[in-house]
């Protein structure tokens, strides 16, 4: 999700460590961000342990990607709990 759009949504059907995590960014955040045609850009995530690792710290300084500080337990400050309320209630319209 960004400013210029959302990107396509993805289903994690297995636990997210900070492997998984770092999989993720490389397979869907990074070509996602392609179709914005920005490279330049602040990342923004919460502290999940995931996040917060210290081999994910380095997977974003080896991509060269900024991450905006972010204060713990803030979902008033984080938009994407907008986008869930959003996409809830679009599968509850679809449910037969």
């Amino acid at each position: 999700m960004s400013s210029a759009g959302v990107g396509p949504l993805s289903f994690i059907k297995s636990t997210v460590n900070a492997a998984v995590y770092q999989e993720i960014l490389q397979h869907f955040m990074l070509p996602a961000n392609k179709l914005f045609g920005n490279d330049d850009f602040i990342f923004q995530q919460d502290f999940a342990p995931a996040h917060k690792a210290k081999t994910t710290s380095t997977w974003f300084n080896s991509h060269g990607i900024t991450v905006l500080e972010w204060p713990a337990n803030s979902p008033d400050l984080n938009p994407i709990q907008n986008l869930w309320g959003i996409v809830k209630r679009k599968m509850r319209e679809q449910r037969p």
